[in-house]
């Protein structure tokens, strides 16, 4: 038994959206490394008196510079350079401020580190690279903080009441880590993907590969992670391995591989018990990179085995934008798609263990 293609229930989901990239969080740094080697080597910064970034004044970009090379010289990845930045950017706007808030009326700097002993002396948080070496020193700290989104990674040092309080900054923190670097770097692709950022379009990398339909149900249909492909669940599985870093054999994400009761995860049926059997989160609220699961002729799936699909993207109105493959009925079964779906349509979402929902 195959999974069949998904069933577009006009009632339930919204007219189809179609985006264009998304935006990857991983930094390519030159053409000739393998992706999964990109998120390494901090950025060198390259500065000076005429140096401009549209929306930036000189202050603030010499702050951006003093983050990067206190980065740099802690071997932080670039991805943590620009969580740096961004959090600085969600603070204090790139300012040495010497004053708080509200929340912490003794907050200073450039991260509004607090006077608890934790960040130094007041010298110490009004020092633009001082205050951003303990910073790091915190974040590289965290465990697993390089497969976190930015925002929550951010979060898990600075501890705020909203955790997703810095995702608005981090376009912000690509645009100025890109244009005070002196390595010239792409932002499309992945590698080793983080979650919250989950590929860039039609990416799959066995998207000309013969369907069992076409090949059979053989050895010549079954893709490297032993599912067939251009299967909805091959392409879910393609992202999840993404997001853990695994881009190329041997992969850390298998079917065969994935429950630790020996089970293979199977087909799209039971996809939700095989997350209950590792014990990976799950919920109702959609997270850019989470595996969207549809219980048989939920929403239009499949009446027998239905449907996974990946997050995309998020939007503010109740919706939100799914990617994946064989969401559509023949002819144009077993190819990419991306939809506009309400966020109540799916049985539930499927999350990264380094995915959290926000409450």
């Amino acid at each position: 038994m195959k999974p069949k293609g998904l069933q577009i229930g006009a009632v339930l989901l919204v007219p189809a959206t179609f985006l264009g990239l998304v935006l990857s969080v991983v930094l390519l740094l030159g053409d000739s490394k393998p992706a999964s080697a990109d998120c390494g080597p901090a950025v060198s910064v390259a500065i000076s008196a005429e140096s401009k970034v549209d929306g930036y004044s000189t202050e603030q970009l010499r702050n951006a510079a003093a983050i990067m090379n206190a980065g740099r010289s802690l071997n932080l990845s670039a991805k943590g350079q620009m969580v740096s930045v961004m959090v600085a950017l969600g603070e204090s706007g790139l300012r040495v401020l010497d004053k708080g808030d509200g929340a912490g009326p003794d907050s200073r700097g450039l991260f509004q580190q607090r006077d608890n002993g934790s960040w130094g002396s007041y010298a110490d948080r009004m020092d633009p690279t001082r205050s951003t070496t303990n910073f790091i020193k915190a974040l590289q700290a965290v465990p697993g903080w390089e497969l976190l989104e930015p925002t929550l990674a951010g979060n898990k040092v600075q501890r705020n009441a909203d955790p997703y309080h810095y995702q608005k900054y981090w376009p912000e923190a690509v645009k100025l880590v890109q244009a005070l670097s002196k390595s010239k770097f792409s932002l499309q692709g992945s590698g080793c993907a983080i979650p919250g950022q989950s590929g860039a379009g039609d990416d799959y990398p066995w998207k000309n590969s013969p369907t069992w339909l076409q090949a059979g149900a053989n050895t010549a249909s079954t893709s490297p992670l032993g599912m067939y492909y251009r299967e909805c669940v091959d392409f879910a599985l393609w992202r999840v391995n993404q997001q853990m870093g695994s881009t190329s054999a041997p992969f850390k994400v298998l079917n065969g591989t994935f429950r630790p009761d020996g089970q293979g995860l199977g087909s799209a049926l039971t996809w939700r018990a095989g997350w209950d059997a590792k014990a990976w989160p799950t919920g109702s609220t959609p997270r850019v990179g989470a595996v969207v699961w549809y219980a048989p002729g939920a929403g239009g799936a499949d009446p027998t085995f239905g449907h996974v699909a990946v997050v995309k993207d998020v939007n503010t109105n109740g919706t939100y934008v799914e990617e994946g493959y064989n969401g559509n009925p023949a002819p144009a079964d077993h190819r990419y798609y991306t939809r506009t779906v309400a966020n109540t349509v799916p049985s539930a979402f499927l999350y990264l263990p380094a995915q959290e929902e926000k409450k």
